[in-house]
């Protein structure tokens, strides 16, 4: 692939971008086709492209352009967390929202004390990388397990439950880790630690759900005014963006804010349409940050050790991480949902659903790179992008693996039409049974052939109303002609 390279780096910057986002938008689908024959979601499909097509495998991509584009993370992780505030309503937190959170500090403190015992005592790792790397254990990539929901179109008291965790899970992530960003520097630093050292990433962090709740009461407001549905979904993306600036200049995350703008709407407009809109313009952005995850993964760097952190090959750090991250997350939510009183899907089957980790976790050790610097901030950044990697392949499955268990959605033919559905004063039997369900079937998709999902409804909506208005426009110009 040497001559495609050499040819690309020929071009102007700008064909550059064109040609290597057309090709992961290209892999990224594809892979999904052959993700799809063995019923895996497509969020695994997206890393794989990357993986494949990144610098140490098929090489498509100039890493000129691979240094470019965290941009789309930030972008799509603003998208993730304004969808995931639409869950957070207050009905369902005054029903339970003190359970809700109790579950999430079991498993979210859990899997972080196991890390940190693992990794500072059996393996003996310094302090600083031991707190860091505890810190980001509890966060939970809502992007992958939002996915998989709503391709296998889950609901119920299951889904509810692990939407409303992972949540709260980011939040006591972000907690965490700007208490144990706060630590390692004052622990590494020569000087005497000040109140301001430790508080001030905490108070930037409030600061920014802060601007987030007063942004989301702005978006109410101007969605009060009658506005086309391009306009909403534009002024939706004026104000994410807006966000996302301001953080970066603060330099903290912008997930919780976000988490905050899509809270105050779902809660105080009380509708869903602009939720679905964002919702169907969002998967190009999705598949491009997945396939930007899988890019940026080094192998090489694996087998490199440091005598910082101590001399260990990062592989093997990244793979307890990964076993040890785990198992905390299903204990932990175990333990959780036996001493709440849980049901017993929500006992057995919920810590699978939050193993995905993917960009809260790689945002955060990208944060703590910059902040500390050196062989550590290099050794953090390449641990967690492994087992990012690595979880995003496996965390999906066990997500898809949870619902199905949990019977959050049909899967088996008695569950599409039950037997009571099919009418019949005769006793039939069971290949008679299942052949009258066979037709029942058919003609429910017969039915719903012309019928559109939620999203595609209200993305056609939009498209109507800006042709109507087009039209309008035609018609006032012509009538203005005639008086003339």
């Amino acid at each position: 692939m040497d001559w495609y390279i050499n040819a690309l780096s020929q071009t102007s910057q700008t064909t550059q971008v064109i040609v290597s986002i057309a090709i992961m938008l290209t892999f990224g689908f594809l892979l999904t086709r052959l993700t799809k024959l063995i019923k895996l979601p497509n969020v695994t499909g997206y890393i794989l492209a990357g993986i494949i097509i990144g610098p140490y495998c098929l090489n498509l991509i100039p890493l000129n352009i691979i240094s470019g584009l965290d941009f789309i993370s930030d972008i799509a992780l603003a998208f993730i967390a304004f969808s995931v505030g639409e869950y957070f309503k207050f009905s369902s937190i005054k029903k339970n929202g003190f359970k809700v959170f109790a579950l999430t500090l079991f498993e979210g403190l859990i899997a972080s004390l196991l890390v940190f015992v693992v990794m500072y005592f059996a393996l003996g790792l310094s302090l600083t990388f031991s707190i860091i790397l505890a810190a980001l254990a509890s966060a939970t990539a809502p992007a992958s397990t939002i996915m998989t929901i709503k391709q296998k179109k889950a609901k119920g008291e299951f889904v509810d439950t692990l939407l409303q965790v992972i949540t709260y899970d980011n939040f006591v992530s972000l907690i965490l880790f700007s208490v144990a960003l706060s630590l390692t520097l004052a622990t590494s630093s020569t000087e005497a630690v000040s109140f301001g050292v430790i508080m001030l990433p905490i108070l930037k962090n409030i600061g920014a759900i802060a601007i987030g709740v007063a942004l989301g009461f702005i978006l109410k407001l101007l969605m009060q005014f009658k506005h086309g549905s391009d306009n909403r979904l534009i002024i939706i993306l004026c104000i994410l963006f807006l966000f996302c600036g301001i953080c970066s200049l603060l330099d903290v995350s912008p997930l919780l804010g976000c988490i905050a703008i899509g809270m105050i709407y779902t809660n105080f407009a009380k509708e869903e349409k602009l939720f679905l809109q964002v919702n169907y313009f969002t998967p190009p952005i999705m598949l491009l940050f997945f396939v930007t995850s899988g890019l940026s993964f080094n192998f090489s760097a694996l087998f490199t050790s440091s005598s910082i952190i101590g001399n260990i090959p990062l592989v093997v750090i990244g793979l307890v991480y990964l076993i040890i991250r785990f198992i905390g997350k299903y204990a932990g939510s175990y333990l959780g949902a036996t001493t709440l009183k849980c049901s017993k899907n929500i006992r057995n089957y919920l810590g699978l659903g939050l193993i995905p980790q993917a960009g809260v976790a790689i945002g955060l050790a990208a944060l703590g790179a910059r902040t500390i610097g050196g062989e550590i901030g290099d050794a953090l950044v390449t641990v967690i992008l492994t087992a990012s990697i690595l979880y995003e392949i496996i965390g999906p499955i066990c997500a898809n693996i949870s619902l199905y268990l949990s019977k959050s959605y049909p899967s088996k033919l008695e569950e599409l039409v039950p037997t009571n559905e099919i009418t019949s004063k005769e006793e039939k039997t069971e290949v008679q049974l299942l052949i009258e369900r066979i037709q029942m079937i058919e003609q429910q998709n017969k039915n719903k052939l012309n019928e559109l999902s939620q999203e595609e409804a209200a993305f056609n909506e939009a498209s109507e109303e800006y042709l109507e208005a087009f039209y309008n426009e035609i018609k006032i110009k012509r009538n203005r002609r005639n008086r003339f």
